[in-house]
């Protein structure tokens, strides 16, 4: 098996060396919205960030957003591959619950079927929000990335499904991996509990 966003460890490193920049000129549009309380693994609250997400450009992958954090399987799933200057990945409601074993998160994804690729000419920039997939592009099912900086290299390859409008500060907060890991983190932060909101 392997992580659902395939990148070199190369270009990874590359990335991560690069300077986070805070989002500037983003407005919450018609949503719906994904609000999400991040803790730590040991409970602690760390902040809320909120996605506007998408439904005009990836309305597929938005539906299944919803419904996943609608059903509460998206309440516990670790953030468990964050790479510095680059993104913080989670979603794996399959591995990747906070209080079972998370040796195989990011390899999973949810009991319904994987989604068609919906591209869109939105580039990947900081705060851009994006489904996680294998090689195959057609293969993004519940898990997610929210980019830390601009990665425009995405650009085209993987489905733009929105773009945090709040929580800046949170999101760069959340426990980054090893980058020698591609990202891995241990003992990671958390979805304590996501929410959609119009």
């Amino acid at each position: 098996m392997f992580d659902k966003l395939a990148i070199s460890a190369a270009l990874c490193l590359a990335v991560g060396s690069a300077s986070a920049q805070g989002i500037q000129g983003v407005s919450d549009g018609p949503g719906p919205n994904l609000v999400i309380e991040i803790a730590d693994a040991s409970g602690e609250p760390k902040g809320t960030i909120t996605l506007d997400l998408y439904e005009d450009k990836a309305p597929n992958h938005v539906a299944r957003l919803v419904e996943l954090a609608q059903s509460g399987a998206y309440d516990g799933v670790v953030f468990h591959r964050v790479i510095d200057g680059f993104m913080a990945q989670t979603g794996d409601v399959e591995f990747g619950k906070q209080d079972g074993d998370t040796a195989m998160a990011g390899m999973g994804g949810s009991d319904m079927p994987d989604l068609e690729a919906e591209f869109s000419d939105v580039s990947f920039q900081a705060g851009t929000v994006g489904m996680a997939r294998s090689q195959d592009p057609n293969s993004a099912n519940s898990q997610f990335f929210i980019d830390l900086a601009p990665a425009t290299f995405l650009d085209g390859e993987y489905t733009v499904v929105g773009q945090l409008v709040d929580g800046w500060e949170v999101l760069q907060s959340v426990k980054k991996g090893d980058p020698a890991a591609n990202g891995s983190v241990d003992e990671p932060d958390y979805m304590a509990s996501v929410t959609v909101s119009e």
